[in-house]
C-alpha cells in the first residue's frame, strides 16, 4: 500500500526487467494485455524525443490511461534537473531510478487518493519503459552540456555565451528589466605564463574562474571569453548593481592567495561594466563593455569601468 512520502528503490537490470513486466503478481491482478499494449506505446512514443523533460511528460500523460494520478515530480541534483507536472496529492509513491549502479533520478507519483497494490505494480511495470529512454536523454543533455563548457575553468565558452546573451537579452527586451555584463582581464597574465609555465598559468586561470564562481548569485553566469578574459552575465541587475558586483569581485580576485614554491603570486583584473541600453543588440552590449575594460586597462589597471 502507497503511503505518504513512501520511497521505494527500482534497480532495473534485466531479470528485474523480465520480473516487472511478466511478474505473476501483475499477471493475476492486470490485463496482461492491456499493460502489454501500454508499455509497447510508451516504448515507442518516448523514443521520440532527445529531451529529458519532454520524455517525461509523455510518461505522465501516458501512465494515466492506466493509473490517474494528480503529480509527477522528478529531479537528479547532479545534472540540475528538476521537473514538477500537475498539482500536489496526499498520497505518494517514490521511486529511486537505478541501472548497473548508474542513479538516474529520484520520481514520484502523487494523488489525492491511496494507491492500492496493483496500482503499484502497473506503476513499476510502467517504469521498466521509462528506464532507457530517459537514460539516453540524460547522455544527450551531459553531452550538450560539455559541448558548451570550457574544459579546463568549468565556465560556460564562446558558444554557451553567445546563445545565452541573446535569451536573456530577449527577455530583458520583453520583460523592461535590467540586463548588465562585465568583462573581466586578468592583469599581467602573460608574466604568469612567462615566468613560471603554462601549468602554474592554468592554476591560476581555475582559481579566478573560481573566485568569480563563489562571490556571485545562483542565476549569475561566468563565460571564458578568451585566453585570459571572463565575461559575467548579470541578469535582472542594474548598472549600480552591477558597479558593485564588480567591485566584489575584483576583491575576491585581490584576495586570492596563490602560492607557487611558497611565494605568492599576486593576481589582479580589471573589469568594464556596461548595460543594456533600449533597442541595443547584444553585441552592442558586450563591445560597450570591451571597450570599458581598456579604459581601465589603460588607466592602470586593477579597477573597474563604467560603459558610458
Amino acid at each position: 500500500m502507497a503511503t505518504h512520502n513512501q520511497s521505494n528503490t527500482i534497480d532495473f537490470d534485466a531479470a528485474k526487467l523480465q520480473r516487472l513486466g511478466y511478474a505473476g503478481r501483475i499477471q493475476k491482478t492486470l490485463k496482461p494485455v492491456s499493460l502489454a499494449q501500454l508499455r509497447q506505446q510508451l516504448s515507442l512514443r518516448l523514443q521520440t524525443s532527445l529531451e529529458a523533460k519532454r520524455i517525461l511528460e509523455l510518461f505522465y500523460s501516458e501512465v494515466q490511461r492506466l493509473v490517474p494520478l494528480n503529480a509527477l515530480s522528478y529531479q537528479l541534483a547532479s545534472c540540475d534537473l528538476r521537473l514538477d507536472l500537475g498539482e500536489r496529492g496526499n498520497h505518494s509513491a517514490g521511486y529511486r531510478l537505478n541501472h548497473d549502479g548508474e542513479f538516474l533520478g529520484e520520481l514520484t507519483f502523487r494523488r489525492n487518493q491511496r494507491f492500492s497494490e496493483e496500482e503499484l505494480a502497473q506503476l513499476e511495470s510502467l517504469l521498466a519503459s521509462l528506464l532507457f529512454p530517459l537514460r539516453n536523454a540524460l547522455l544527450y543533455r551531459a553531452a550538450l552540456q560539455t559541448a558548451l563548457r570550457d574544459p579546463l575553468t568549468a565556465t560556460g565558452n564562446h558558444v554557451a555565451l553567445q546563445q545565452t546573451l541573446k535569451r536573456e537579452v530577449d527577455i530583458a527586451k520583453r520583460t523592461l528589466q535590467p540586463l548588465s555584463v562585465l568583462m573581466v582581464d586578468i592583469d599581467h597574465f602573460k608574466r604568469i605564463n612567462d615566468s613560471h609555465g603554462h601549468i602554474i598559468g592554468d592554476q591560476a586561470l581555475i582559481a579566478v574562474a573560481n573566485a568569480l564562481k563563489d562571490s556571485l548569485r545562483n542565476v549569475d553566469m561566468v563565460f571564458r571569453y578568451g585566453g585570459e578574459e571572463f565575461v559575467v552575465l548579470l541578469s535582472n541587475t542594474s548598472r549600480e548593481a552591477a558597479s558593485m558586483v564588480g567591485e566584489r569581485l575584483r576583491m575576491a580576485v585581490l584576495g586570492i592567495q596563490y602560492l607557487v614554491e611558497k611565494r605568492a603570486i599576486e593576481m589582479t583584473v580589471s573589469l568594464g561594466c556596461s548595460t543594456l541600453l533600449p533597442g541595443e543588440s547584444m553585441d552592442s552590449l558586450l563591445r560597450r563593455a570591451d571597450s570599458a575594460l581598456y579604459v581601465s586597462k589603460r588607466e592602470g589597471r586593477n579597477r573597474l569601468s563604467m560603459a558610458g
